[in-house]
């Protein structure tokens, strides 16, 4: 590890970080041609003679030399780090023309992964998993969110204040130094594409080319992120529901979009009257956002609706059958005693209100317009209402003054960062704004297959070149070729 000698100035301290020099070593274990090491970073930049954390990075060398740009670095979603997957990054682009130009760089951000971590006590939640829950279940609820708040400040202490976006992008710069590099180029998915725009606003003379991928809205608070995660997947619903309705002979689930939702809320009644209700309503509830937004699931999702519709006496075991595989979401504790607590901490940094009725009349609200994808659990209290810990400072002015046009890459039916978003980033910054048309994928470039996107985003990174405004590029999966009734 790179380390910082005790009893350094306040006034060179900063400086002294800069100064740190890594050293690399490979891991046979992990991904070849890619080096690890570790450097310091200050716990709290406002003292940074004070508490130190570490960082852990790693880099894979630009394989054509001749060319080499600089450096390209990469954060990743969350908030949290995707559990600590950072140093993994440089192996995404390994085998790609990006891989040949820049040296690339991930890490893990503070309080996550390798890195220095911030720890939360375990509360395993006393509501049970249910994606439209009563009135009558809004107080437990709440009290599983002050529960967890609680375990966060338990075992978070002091630290949790210093787990922040500008904190991470500062991290960033640190280690833009570390390297000897005059700029960075970045990459960043979903959360990690906030932390790069936050970068460029703290940081604009350092920013050179960058990728922001799945971008959530720079004027939306985290609630309101939340929140209008249900809205983007009720468009998919609504546009697999007209697309099955123009299909109507092939799955008999009505002729218009409307019809085919009433069967859907059909299915809803039965399963509530079996004697697992709740949760296979859950997880169906659950399988109608998920496989609306996947568009090559299309087809599989009608069958499904009109086969529970019409299964009868056997509708218990034809609904095991179908949604066993089916995905969960609720922001439940992991096993044992402690867990990480970083997507908490990075939430604090905006407004939440603390009168539970607001919460309340939300969740009425999106039982009626979003219980699809679980969108009913995206307006419940968080741990936000219940705060400990006041941010040590405010959010960062998002804006770009002095560093070059980027790239802003959103799917237009993105379920997690909405469209909106990337919209609103793209006209804040400046950027160009390549749209991922007719389609429900998160994190698009280098990680979900989309070759037609990669390519456009290569030869921006690699050449510099832009794609035209108004650009788009088609979804992964096109939706299934069955023609429309004629």
């Amino acid at each position: 590890m790179a380390t910082i000698e005790p009893g350094t100035t306040l006034t060179d301290a900063l400086h002294a970080f800069h100064a740190q020099r890594p050293d690399w070593s490979a891991d046979d274990t992990r991904t070849p041609g890619v080096e690890y090491a570790e450097i310091e970073v200050p716990r709290d930049y406002d003292d940074p003679d004070g508490e130190r954390l570490t960082l852990a990075l790693s880099r894979r060398r630009a394989t054509d030399p001749a060319r080499r740009r600089g450096i390209l670095l990469s954060v990743n979603g969350g908030p949290g780090g995707d559990w600590g997957r950072g140093v993994e990054l440089p192996g995404l682009y390994a085998d790609t023309p990006v891989g040949e130009v820049y040296d690339l760089i991930g890490f893990d951000p503070r309080g996550i992964g390798r890195s220095t971590n911030l720890f939360a006590e375990v509360a395993v939640p006393a509501a049970p998993f249910d994606s439209r829950p009563p009135d009558s279940a809004f107080d437990t609820l709440a009290d599983d969110m002050h529960r967890r708040e609680l375990a966060c400040q338990r075992a978070g202490g002091e630290l949790r204040r210093h787990i922040s976006t500008p904190n991470t992008a500062r991290d960033m710069d640190v280690v833009r130094a570390v390297l000897g590099e005059e700029k960075l180029s970045f990459v960043g998915y979903a959360y990690g594409a906030y932390v790069g725009a936050v970068y460029g606003s703290l940081f604009p003379q350092r920013l050179d080319r960058s990728v922001l991928d799945s971008c959530v809205h720079p004027d939306w608070t985290w609630r309101e992120q939340f929140l209008w995660q249900g809205d983007a997947v009720r468009r998919s619903v609504d546009l697999w529901a007209g697309w099955v309705a123009e299909r109507s002979g092939r799955f008999g689930l009505g002729n218009g979009a409307e019809q085919v939702l009433a069967d859907v809320e059909r299915v809803v009644t039965a399963l509530e009257g079996l004697p697992e209700g709740v949760r296979l309503r859950t997880l169906f509830d659950g399988a109608v956002g998920s496989r609306s937004v996947d568009r090559g699931q299309w087809a599989e999702l009608a069958d499904l609706v009109a086969g529970l519709r019409d299964a009868g006496e056997g509708l218990g075991d034809a609904a095991h059958k179908a949604l066993a595989a089916q995905d969960t979401w609720r922001p439940e504790d992991s096993e044992g005693d402690l867990r990480v607590g970083v997507l908490e901490a990075i939430t604090m940094e905006h407004f939440w209100p603390s009168d539970l009725d607001v919460y309340r009349r939300d969740m009425a609200a999106f039982r009626a317009r979003f219980p699809y994808g679980y969108g009913v659990l995206k307006a419940q209290p968080w741990v936000g209402a219940f705060r400990t810990f006041t941010a040590p400072e405010a959010p960062v002015k998002v804006e770009r003054d002095g560093y070059p046009v980027g790239l802003i890459v959103q799917a237009d039916g993105d379920p997690m960062d909405h469209y909106a978003g990337g919209v609103a980033m793209a006209e804040r910054l400046g950027n160009r704004l390549l749209t991922v048309a007719d389609s429900g994928e998160h994190e698009v470039y280098a990680l979900g297959g989309n070759t037609a996107l990669d390519a456009v985003v290569d030869r921006y990174l690699v050449d510099g070149e832009l794609p035209a405004a108004g650009a788009s590029v088609p979804g992964k999966t096109p939706r299934p070729d069955i023609p429309a009734d004629s």
